[in-house]
C-alpha cells in the first residue's frame, strides 16, 4: 500500500466517480467497496468508502454528505503525452462539468482536473526567457491546452 492516499469527499456518487475515472486511465480499476450497514449513517447497502487506482495511484473516495464541497485548493494533474490525450481526456471530463483556464476544469462532481501536456513545463522551462513568456501568453489564453499553439508560440 502506498504511504500516502488522495481521499475524496463526495456526497452521494462516489461508486459512480470511482467507475467513470477508472475508466479513463489505463491501469487503472476498482479495488474494494465498502457499504453502509444498518447502523448508518448512510443508507444501508450504499457505498460508504470506494478505494480504486488510476494510472497505479491509489484514492479513497467516501460518501459523506452534502456538508463539504471540492474546490479548485486541489486538483488532479494529469501528465498529457499528445494532443490526442488532451483532448479526449477534456471532453471526457468536461462532461456535466465546466470548462475553466490554462488546462483546469472541473467534473461534473466539482473535482478539479488539470489536462497539461508534457511540453507545456519543458516550454515554460525554457533557458531563453523571451521563448518561456510567449509561451506563457499563449497559454494565459486558452482554456483546453494547445500544444501548436504552444509550439507556435515557442518559435514566434
Amino acid at each position: 500500500m502506498q504511504k500516502i492516499t488522495t481521499y475524496l469527499w463526495f456526497d452521494n456518487q462516489a461508486e459512480e466517480a470511482a467507475a467513470f475515472y477508472t475508466s479513463l486511465f489505463e491501469d487503472s480499476r476498482l479495488l474494494e467497496v465498502q457499504r453502509y450497514g444498518d447502523a448508518g449513517p448512510g443508507p444501508a447497502g450504499t457505498a460508504m468508502m470506494v478505494a480504486f487506482e488510476l494510472a497505479g495511484q491509489r484514492f479513497i473516495a467516501l460518501n459523506g454528505g452534502p456538508e463539504f464541497k471540492f474546490t479548485e485548493a486541489i486538483s488532479l494533474f494529469v501528465d498529457c503525452g499528445s494532443q490526442e490525450e488532451v483532448d479526449e481526456l477534456w471532453a471526457k471530463l468536461t462532461e456535466g462539468g465546466e470548462e475553466s483556464r490554462c488546462g483546469w476544469l472541473k467534473d461534473r462532481w466539482g473535482l478539479s482536473w488539470q489536462i497539461v501536456p508534457r511540453v507545456l513545463p519543458e516550454l515554460l522551462s525554457s533557458p531563453d526567457p523571451e521563448k518561456a513568456q510567449r509561451v506563457m501568453r499563449a497559454m494565459l489564453g486558452m482554456r483546453k491546452i494547445d500544444i501548436k499553439a504552444l509550439e507556435d508560440a515557442a518559435r514566434a
